[in-house]
């Protein structure tokens, strides 16, 4: 197998993984912003989709919080672009 199959193979492999989202999941959940707990509690994993089940939650994505002034899906992108990374050595 040439090189770039086996690179190939490998970023397919990191993408397709249930791990990836469970990764970003908990990226996620860190970097939601805590009052009473009650948002990081009533974020969920729901197969591959991070499900912010709370009526603020836009607000929280929106930077209305200083404790996540980016909100929480950008800091969790960018977590996910460097696991990539580190796991495949491709960008994305």
């Amino acid at each position: 197998m040439s090189n770039i199959n086996k690179k190939l193979n490998k970023v397919i492999k990191t993408l397709n993984d249930d791990k990836l989202a469970k990764v970003g999941y908990t990226k996620f959940v860190s970097v939601t912003p805590v009052d009473n707990g009650n948002a990081r509690r009533n974020t969920k994993l729901e197969g591959n989709e991070i499900v912010a089940d709370y009526p603020y939650a836009t607000k929280l994505e929106n930077g209305y919080s200083n404790q996540a002034p980016k909100g929480m899906t950008e800091p969790t992108i960018e977590f996910i672009r460097q696991y990539v990374y580190k796991q495949t050595g491709v960008k994305i």
